[in-house]
């Protein structure tokens, strides 16, 4: 008898009815939480690359390459996320996974800078710099908390932290909103036209 009931309680719910709006919230939620998972792992990846890997080059060898490069790959990825935002079929999980992935990589490029900096003129920054010390700084002039117990001293890590400075304003009030612009754009290309 039990037997049965276990089979008729399957078959209920098997031959339940499509019910479209419950798919699409289960579309909906496997791919936000697909996209966040990737976006976390690529953040991890990001933070495991500049702890673990060796950084060999002096800057003062090529310190405007460093940074160089490290922007122009934030900006490239930027510019693919956005593309990516205005195409995806849920552009507001799309523009939140975009921005947790390229926040900690512009973060992540300056403080290798910063990083590199202490290691070539040690005399730099008011203290030597190891990793964390530079994602610390690095995180504070993002946040404009500036606790002032590292402060470069050296001409050329203030104009590092300067660069930082105009590339948070740029990234807090450009970026944020082409993205939020990618994102609008998408929903609109999702809404029915009238």
């Amino acid at each position: 008898m039990r037997r049965d009931m276990g089979q008729v309680r399957n078959r209920s719910s098997r031959d339940a009815p499509y019910d479209p709006a419950r798919q699409s919230r289960m579309r909906r939620r496997r791919y936000a939480i697909r996209a966040l998972v990737q976006a976390c792992v690529v953040t991890t990846a990001i933070f495991c690359a500049y702890f673990l890997l060796p950084f060999t080059v002096s800057l003062d060898e090529a310190a405007s390459l460093v940074l160089l490069v490290g922007l122009l790959v934030v900006t490239a990825l930027l510019v693919w996320q956005v593309r990516r935002v205005a195409q995806s079929p849920y552009p507001r999980v799309r523009t939140i996974a975009a921005l947790t992935t390229a926040l900690p990589l512009f973060l992540v490029v300056f403080s290798t800078t910063y990083y590199l900096s202490s290691r070539s003129t040690p005399d730099a920054w008011s203290e030597p710099l190891n990793r964390l010390d530079a994602l610390y700084f690095a995180v504070t002039v993002f946040s404009t908390v500036g606790f002032g117990d590292i402060v470069p001293t050296s001409g050329l890590a203030r104009i590092l932290a300067m660069a930082q400075m105009i590339g948070d304003v740029v990234v807090v009030g450009l970026v944020v909103r082409v993205m939020i612009a990618a994102m609008r754009q998408g929903l609109k290309r999702q809404s029915p036209e009238p």
